[in-house]
C-alpha cells in the first residue's frame, strides 16, 4: 500500500501503510526516549491538558509503547500514550498490556488515527527503514500534520538491542535536528553509526554530501581525542564533540554529549 496522502477533503478508509517486519525488543528505544524526555520535558509539563504521544508501528510486541509510557510519565504523570500499528494481530497481543487512559493501543498507520486528537509527540522507530527513500517526505509531511503546534515528530533508527541510533526531529513545520547517539563502550569510531541513519540520509552518505563530510570529521575529532581515551570513551567523546562544535552546528551542549549524543541541525546535513 502506498505512503501518498489521499485527495484533499478525502478521509482514509483503512489504515495508510504497509506492514513492516515487526522486529522489537526491550529498552530497544531507550536513547531515543531518554533525549524525548529531555528535549520535550518542558513542553509535556507545561501542557494545559494531558499531553498525548504516539508510538507509530511498535511493531510485533508492544515492549516500545509500554517504556515510552513508563518514560514520559516520569515527566507528566498523566502523560497518554497511544501505540499504533497497522497488523490487526499485533493490536490485539498487545491489549492485555493497555492501562488506559495512559497507554492504549488501537490499529493505524500514517494517517495516525487519534479521533480528532493532536499529538504532542510521535515517536517511529525504525518504520521508514523499510520504505522507499522517495516515500520518505510524503510521510513526514503527513506525520508533522497530525502534530500539535508545538509537537515533535521523532523519526529514525537503530540496532537491535538499541546500541546505535539515529533519528531526525521535525516540528510542524518539518526537519529541526539529526541526533546521532550510541553506547560508547566499544565504539571504534563515530561513523559506525552510519549503517543506522535513517532513510533520509542512508543513500547520501557518499563522498562529497554533508552528511558523509560530517562523519569524516567526526573520525578526524574523535582520533584527536584519543588521548582522552585514558579517562573513558565518555570524556574521549566529550572532546570530539567539542572539537567538531567548532565546525558544524551542534546544537547540543556537554550534558547531552555525556550521554553519547551529539545533535546536529537538519539543514547543515540535508541532502
Amino acid at each position: 500500500m502506498s505512503a501518498s496522502p489521499p485527495a484533499r477533503g478525502a478521509r482514509p478508509t483503512r489504515p495508510v501503510g504497509t506492514v513492516t517486519r515487526g522486529t522489537t525488543n526491550t529498552n530497544r528505544l531507550r536513547r531515543m526516549d531518554r533525549w524525548i524526555a529531555h528535549t520535550l520535558g518542558r513542553t509535556l509539563r507545561a501542557a494545559d491538558r494531558p499531553p498525548v504521544a504516539v508510538d507509530l508501528g511498535y511493531g510485533a510486541a508492544p515492549w516500545t509503547a509500554v517504556e515510552l509510557s513508563a518514560r514520559l510519565r516520569a515527566v507528566r504523570p498523566d502523560a497518554r500514550v497511544v501505540g499504533i500499528e497497522i497488523e490487526p494481530d499485533r493490536v490485539a497481543a498487545a491489549l492485555p498490556y493497555a492501562a488506559p487512559p495512559l497507554l492504549s493501543f488501537r490499529r493505524g498507520g500514517f494517517e495516525v488515527p487519534l479521533d480528532g486528537g493532536s499529538a504532542q509527540l510521535i515517536r517511529a522507530a525504525n518504520v521508514l527503514r523499510q520504505y522507499e527513500e522517495r516515500e520518505v517526505a510524503v510521510v513526514w509531511e503527513r506525520l508533522c500534520g497530525r502534530l500539535a503546534p508545538d509537537g515533535l515528530l521523532v523519526e529514525g533508527t537503530c540496532d537491535e538491542i538499541g546500541r546505535r541510533h539515529v533519528w531526525v526531529a521535525l516540528g510542524p513545520e518539518g526537519p529541526r535536528t539529526v541526533t546521532f547517539a550510541a553506547r560508547l563502550a566499544g565504539l571504534e569510531r563515530p561513523s559506525d553509526l552510519a549503517e543506522r541513519l535513517p532513510k533520509a540520509l542512508i543513500h547520501h552518505n557518499v563522498p562529497g554530501r554533508p552528511v558523509h563530510r560530517f562523519l569524516a570529521d567526526f573520525d578526524r575529532a574523535w582520533a584527536a581525542a584519543a588521548p582522552y581515551g585514558a579517562f573513558g570513551a565518555r570524556q574521549r567523546w566529550i572532546a570530539a564533540c567539542g572539537s567538531l562544535a567548532g565546525s558544524w552546528p551542534l546544537v547540543d551542549a556537554r550534558g547531552r554529549w555525556r550521554q553519547g549524543e551529539a545533535t546536529v541541525e537538519w539543514a547543515a546535513l540535508a541532502p
